[in-house]
């Protein structure tokens, strides 16, 4: 029996980017898989939800939330992770950075492991506007820390494209931490310890560009993986500590 599908994409002021994103996922998957597409409204403060609800008037596969502002993407991705009942369940950016044709190599390649997931930096990916040398250095630097910590043996781990088992992605949905950038591996760590199987495979990937990295940014980064492995280890209680200072001050 052909597998069901349901593709997340979180939504934060997309109305300029958005309505071509998903034409081009409609277009594209119509002729390909049983889907559906569960835009996942996010805080925002222009249209984006009124050209949303238009949009789904003129197509049954499209569905959507509002569920107001919320701390990060990861938090949007994890609500839509709650709702979605098909036997794959994905998640894409809004920017059409993973073009359709893609987004459907993971489902094809998906073989017999329980998720997988786009790789920008494996051999044989096709990146049509390379990132700014500050985000390549700093995508880079985050990608070994990850490694040297969670020993994930995964290239990108924040590639915008990934898919599940329904089975995988529900079994860990309770164990999601709400954070910011360490979301993506989070998941990934989770499904390693219940003993989930990954594939990563190369992708295409369309830049969409008017990101510049921010020191402050970079930090946060680096900090959110330190406490998500303090998180997974003996010495958890000092997040703990650190939380109960923070809401007292």
């Amino acid at each position: 029996m052909t597998p069901k599908l349901t593709i997340i994409i979180p939504a934060y002021n997309e109305e300029k980017r958005i309505p071509k994103t998903l034409n081009s996922y409609l277009e594209y998957l119509r002729k390909k898989i049983d889907f559906e597409i569960l835009v996942v409204i996010n805080g925002c403060i222009d249209n984006t939800l009124g050209i949303i609800e238009e949009i789904a008037k003129k197509n049954k596969e499209i569905k959507y939330i509002d569920i107001g502002k919320v701390a990060s993407k990861g938090v949007a991705v994890t609500e839509g992770f709650k709702i979605a009942d098909s036997d794959l369940i994905g998640f894409v950016d809004a920017d059409l950075a993973t073009p359709p044709d893609a987004f459907y190599n993971l489902i094809e390649q998906i073989e017999d492991y329980d998720a997988i997931i786009a790789s920008r930096w494996m051999k044989g990916a096709k990146i049509h506007e390379h990132q700014p040398l500050t985000r390549i250095v700093a995508g880079r630097s985050f990608n070994f820390l990850v490694n040297l910590l969670f020993n994930l043996k995964i290239k990108d781990t924040q590639c915008g494209a990934k898919l599940f088992r329904k089975q995988a992605i529900k079994s860990i949905i309770n164990d999601i931490g709400k954070t910011r950038w360490a979301f993506d591996v989070d998941v990934l760590y989770l499904l390693k310890r219940k003993g989930y199987k990954t594939k990563e495979i190369p992708t295409e990937w369309n830049e969409p560009g008017g990101s510049h990295v921010k020191l402050k940014t970079v930090l946060e980064m680096f900090l959110s993986i330190i406490r998500l492995r303090l998180i997974y280890s003996p010495f958890k209680f000092i997040v703990s500590m650190y939380n109960r200072v923070k809401n007292v001050l």
